[in-house]
């Protein structure tokens, strides 16, 4: 069972939200005692899943929480948005799909760089991703 122990939420709207909200996510990483390797892919897949909240979608919400499951604490994030949302997640998270110009490898590289990667979409409503990076993992 995950318990949350501390969290706060910051509205994405434009580029210049990205920088403090991957402060605060570093700060919540810092404070658990988290690696600095651990820190740079949690920060590393926070970027990437927020610049697709913006380019996509236009902006959303994004929540960021410490949670602990028995002795082990992380850094969960949730990346919602009111986006086109994603049509077919399965091919989404396939090395080398786009929807844009890009080299398509945001999301199934993201989920390589955190313990827990959750995706849910529904066309025409938008997109919720939840990821948790574990202090050790």
């Amino acid at each position: 069972m995950i318990v949350v122990l501390n969290k706060d939420s910051l509205p994405i709207q434009k580029e210049q939200d990205v920088v403090p909200f991957r402060n605060r996510v570093k700060e919540y990483a810092v404070k658990i005692g988290m690696g600095l390797v651990n820190q740079t892919k949690l920060i590393t897949a926070a970027s990437e899943l927020v610049r697709n909240m913006l380019k996509y979608a236009g902006g959303g919400i994004t929540l960021i929480e410490v949670v602990s499951k028995g002795r082990e604490s992380g850094v969960r994030l949730t990346f919602t948005d009111k986006g086109p949302g994603i049509k077919d997640i399965a091919q989404a998270m396939k090395d080398g799909f786009s929807t844009g110009k890009s080299l398509g490898l945001g999301l199934p590289g993201t989920k390589r760089l955190v313990s827990e990667f959750d995706i849910e979409s529904e066309p025409g409503k938008g997109t919720k991703v939840t990821i948790i990076k574990w202090k050790n993992g």
